[in-house]
């Protein structure tokens, strides 16, 4: 069986959680491999609405184990509220696995977070504020807290003590806040490890176990390819990578073994937060396409901002991971609009753009060139079969493949899991 990553081919929120959840049916393992709390996937399936921030969405297939990967950083308070509330709507979470390797959120970088934040005051980034960015500075600064010391309290307090002196230099020198305790911060993560203690592993050596007797395994991707470190919007973009190179690091498995790439693009675009948006629709049709598909972020409540579906993003993101299928979602959304645009290159001081910049200053100056197709103003949401769409929408989607360079395999025309229509095979 292959091994299938699930990636957001914008910047993020496109709908992920639903379609790990549909392909989790057919999975024997799935993988979270980035991010921390600041993703928030939406479930809806036979067990109720759910919304998830780090436990994978395929928790709710019965027989499948559930890992959270050492690319992954870990907020155990979250953690262990997120595994409480699914437990008391009875889902299973003993086939829940965190990797020993996966770093944590600690109090000071949710802290330290908050108040960088407020320092940049109208050049803010927009971040969640729950201590994802510092999280992962610490790991690469080789001072971070990692899921396995939490078992064992003389190396937690040995390193956390070496930290939160460290922090609190910071706290109180640079920004004049009060310090943390060690003692409280040692106690509370002691707790914390007492309750996670049966589901750290080393996971990779799980998912080698698991890869090598043909266990079919999904790695599943938290943000979008444009909110990637390297290659999205630069610095208003996410902290781990989010691509599918990410998701093997991210998991613990070699490339080599990664099978397929699968997509998941909105109909048409959003994003949460500050940076550049080219096509976004600052009009009341921008208004109708938010509250129609309520695009507020899980994580934050924030309204997202709407746009046009932008293929020259798409295509970028499509290089730089090497699809080889598609998810489209929310095509239902666009049921009502008599006419639809697509983003088909740029323009960019008086010249022509067909490339996606590395410079955010430059893409703020992007203007869109936009293709008019027409809508189809039926609903779709009851369709189960491709050609029973309207022709428009068929129109629609077929361009979109051309812009993508990559074949449509699932068209996605609600939240509920059987309101798929399914083109191709994925597994």
């Amino acid at each position: 069986m292959p091994v299938v990553a699930v990636i957001g081919g914008q910047w993020g929120d496109e709908g992920k959680g639903k379609i790990v959840d549909l392909l989790a049916q057919e999975a024997n393992v799935i993988v979270r491999f980035s991010g921390g709390d600041n993703a928030g996937h939406t479930v809806v399936n036979p067990q109720g609405d759910f919304r998830l921030h780090l436990v994978p969405s395929g928790i709710f297939s019965p027989d499948a184990v559930c890992i959270l990967g050492n690319g992954v950083v870990i907020n155990p308070d979250r953690l262990l509220d997120e595994i409480d509330q699914l437990k008391g709507r009875g889902v299973d979470t003993s086939r829940l696995f965190i990797s020993d390797r996966a770093h944590l959120i600690m109090p000071y970088h949710i802290l330290l977070d908050g108040l960088e934040e407020e320092s940049r005051g109208g050049k803010a980034i927009g971040t969640t504020r729950k201590g994802i960015g510092p999280a992962f500075a610490d790991k690469v600064a080789r001072s971070g807290i990692r899921a396995g010391d939490l078992l064992d309290r003389e190396v937690l307090l040995e390193r956390l003590r070496l930290a939160v002196d460290y922090k609190n230099t910071i706290l109180t020198r640079v920004y004049g806040v009060d310090p943390l305790s060690l003692d409280d911060v040692y106690e509370q993560y002691c707790r914390y490890g007492e309750r996670l203690a049966p589901h750290i592993r080393d996971t990779g050596v799980m998912l080698w176990e698991a890869v090598d007797r043909g266990a079919a395994v999904l790695l599943e991707g938290a943000q979008g390819a444009l909110l990637d470190p390297d290659f999205g919007t630069y610095p208003y973009n996410t902290s781990s990578s989010p691509l599918a190179a990410g998701a093997c690091l991210g998991a613990g498995l070699s490339p080599a073994w990664l099978d397929g790439i699968i997509a998941v693009f909105k109909a048409y675009c959003t994003r949460v937060g500050a940076g550049p948006m080219p096509t976004e629709i600052e009009d009341e049709t921008g208004q109708l396409i938010r509250e129609r598909a309520h695009e507020y972020g899980t994580t934050t409540g924030r309204p997202r901002r709407c746009g046009w579906f932008d293929g020259v993003a798409a295509r970028f993101s499509a290089r730089i991971n090497g699809f080889n299928g598609v998810a489209i979602t929310r095509l239902d959304v666009l049921d009502a609009l008599p006419r639809l645009k697509i983003c088909v290159g740029y323009q960019l001081d008086g010249g022509n753009v067909s490339d996606f910049p590395a410079s955010a200053a430059a893409l703020v100056r992007c203007q869109p060139v936009y293709e008019e197709l027409p809508g189809w103003q039926a609903d779709t949401s009851d369709i189960r079969r491709y050609e029973d769409l309207p022709v428009e929408a068929r129109q629609y989607l077929s361009r979109l493949e051309e812009l993508i360079s990559c074949p449509i395999k699932l068209v996605s025309v609600g939240q509920r899991r059987e309101q798929t229509i399914m083109v191709g095979r994925i597994w």
